[in-house]
């Protein structure tokens, strides 16, 4: 390989949305100057920062004789992302994959990997895409030709919010995994995709295969549990103890984790026991549904939370020392 231009995006199916309040953001190629090799960030499901706000995904473009890439962002509308058609309702230019109706997010179910049993906001508006084109980059030889409107610029000359730690996370621990890096996948990464972010294990993750349509079911057909209450998550796993050759360092990081569990049960039985009281008031057994997609949305934002929290101990972990005598990267890119 020997640029972007060589980096088409692939082909992959969606995860199924982990529940109501998630947006679709989707893979894309990025570059690691440490191993001179591009590397493939799954695209995953993400609670956004605010409510009502969109991904504006990022894209390679070409500027000042050399491709640059133009990072994402979240913002109230969908702005320029070089025309790069990204699937799942990012075609090329703006986004209907979803939109937002009185602070809840609507999924456009033929677009959207969906499972009835997590998402209750659902709408059907079939879109013609004509836009087949896999190309990962704009402008340059063989880039798409799209340039931004008035109006996308000033969109990203608005307010918008940088991508969330989750986000930022996902894409480090997509850098350290060598099979996703261009020259071990050869444009065909393992993983092309998660339910959330980070999640890299083989459950949950979709590899390189044909686009379904839509899904309305589990895989096995038979609809998982809906997450509403933190008493549904399941228990916080504890990592296996690490073994570094540094005793003390394995034994303060073991601490740490300890910790951290400790906080985040706690702060599960406090939500619980607050969405336990809302749940007795007079008030809001009117709309048990209403009432319920708020403690859904809750207890997937502490979940997110954990989840990040955890990712950011783990980059902590004591590592073994590395051998005096190491293979260097392959430097094919």
């Amino acid at each position: 390989m020997t640029g972007v231009q060589t980096c088409a995006l692939p082909i992959y199916e969606q995860p199924v949305c982990p529940g109501d309040g998630y947006l679709w953001t989707p893979g894309y190629w990025a570059y690691d100057d440490s191993v001179s090799d591009y590397y493939w960030v799954p695209g995953t499901w993400v609670q956004p920062p605010e409510e009502g706000f969109l991904w504006t995904p990022g894209y390679w473009g070409w500027r000042d004789g050399g491709f640059f890439f133009n990072e994402g962002y979240w913002g109230p509308q969908v702005g320029f992302y070089g025309g790069i058609n990204y699937g799942f309702g990012y075609s090329g230019e703006g986004y209907e994959g979803g939109r937002w109706d009185n602070g809840y997010f609507f999924y456009n179910r033929s677009l959207n990997n969906l499972d009835v049993a997590r998402n209750h906001n659902v709408y059907d508006a079939k879109i013609s895409n004509h836009n087949e084109s896999r190309v990962s980059f704009n402008g340059g030889t063989g880039g798409i030709e799209a340039r931004a409107t008035a109006e996308q610029e000033a969109t990203a000359n608005q307010r918008h919010v940088e991508p969330i730690a989750a986000q930022t996370l996902h894409a480090q621990t997509a850098r350290a995994t060598p099979e996703l890096r261009a020259s071990a996948n050869h444009g065909k990464p393992p993983i092309a995709a998660t339910s959330k972010p980070g999640e890299f294990s083989k459950q949950g993750t979709s590899a390189i295969q044909p686009r379904a349509e839509s899904s309305a079911t589990h895989p096995d057909n038979t609809p998982p549990r809906a997450v509403v209450h933190p008493k549904d998550l399941p228990p916080i796993a504890r990592p296996e103890p690490t073994n570094s050759g540094n005793a003390k360092a394995d034994k303060k990081y073991q601490q740490q984790q300890e910790k951290l569990i400790t906080k985040q049960n706690q702060e599960r039985q406090s939500l619980q026991q607050k969405q336990d009281a809302e749940h007795q008031q007079k008030a809001n057994q009117a709309n048990p549904q209403k009432l319920e997609q708020k403690h859904q949305q809750q207890t997937q934002k502490l979940s997110q939370k954990h989840a990040s929290q955890q990712q950011t101990l783990q980059y902590r972990q004591p590592q073994p020392k590395p051998q005096k005598q190491q293979n260097r990267p392959d430097k094919q890119h």
